[in-house]
């Protein structure tokens, strides 16, 4: 294995485990009760409310990247950064509209998951999971530019 193939599994699994507590904080710390409650709603009121959760989200995201790298002194590329980033505040902004999870439900064959309250939250557990995902996809993005 080479010293570069090397520095990018390093950097992909460290930020894997930053990104995954940075969606942690930003989705269930930062977000406002009205955020989440608005986020999905049609109208301007509910593109604000969407907005703000992203900002908020984002900067918590970035924060603890790179405080993470910062502390490790591990070498984030400004592209990888800004490319990973970018595909998640685009993914999460979909993915909070809460309809493409209840497609992606209809396409798996589950759409009465999306209607589960108990023992989970299907559209919730859904929700998280497609997150992951994105963020699997971001870690990737900041690991290879």
């Amino acid at each position: 294995m080479s010293h570069d193939t090397l520095t990018r599994s390093v950097v992909f699994a460290v930020a894997m485990v930053a990104l995954l507590v940075g969606h942690s904080l930003g989705d269930h710390i930062a977000q406002t009760d009205h955020q989440a409650a608005q986020k999905a709603a049609p109208g301007l009121a509910g593109w604000r409310a969407l907005g703000g959760h992203l900002l908020g989200y984002h900067l918590t995201l970035a924060a603890v990247l790179l405080v993470t790298a910062l502390a490790l002194r591990l070498p984030l590329s400004p592209l990888g950064v800004a490319a990973g980033l970018a595909f998640s505040i685009a993914t999460h902004g979909l993915l909070d509209r809460r309809w493409p999870v209840r497609a992606v439900l209809r396409a798996t064959r589950s759409p009465q998951f999306a209607q589960a309250t108990t023992p989970v939250n299907g559209m919730y557990v859904a929700d998280q999971a497609l997150h992951h995902l994105a963020l699997l996809v971001t870690a990737l993005l900041i690991a290879a530019l």
